[in-house]
């Protein structure tokens, strides 16, 4: 089993597709790191040699952040946009679309569950 960055890669995929389950690789940069690391990437993980692991292995490092590093690199993004206070910060802190999505329908799966507001007012109408 292969296990690249912190992931284990499944064994029964191809490498392009098997490289997708580490976090900040995609479908093109999995190739174009194939490529690099001289690898078929029509090849199944199963299939790789420990050298051909080891030259993903260091095109992956050589190309840049993935994975923790990445994650991290987003979150410092996300607090210091919520620190300066701005427009962008504030969507992120009241956990609302931030990129100018409407909000009066739709946004279900950002701000959450329906609040049920008017039958509260009924059974409030009822006790008096």
């Amino acid at each position: 089993m292969a296990r690249i960055a912190g992931v284990d890669l499944p064994p029964q995929k191809r490498i392009w597709v098997g490289l997708t389950a580490i976090y900040g690789i995609g479908q093109p940069r999995a190739r174009a790191l194939c490529l690099k690391a001289d690898v078929e990437h029509t090849k199944k993980i199963k299939d790789l040699t420990e050298e051909e692991i080891n030259r993903l292995r260091q095109a992956i490092e050589s190309e840049g952040r993935v994975e923790g590093d990445l994650r991290k690199e987003i979150q410092m993004n996300i607090r210091r946009l919520i620190e300066i206070q701005c427009y962008r910060g504030l969507r992120h802190r009241r956990n609302l679309p931030v990129r100018g999505q409407r909000t009066h329908t739709n946004a279900r799966t950002r701000k959450g569950p329906r609040k049920g507001a008017v039958a509260a007012k009924k059974k409030v109408a009822a006790r008096k």
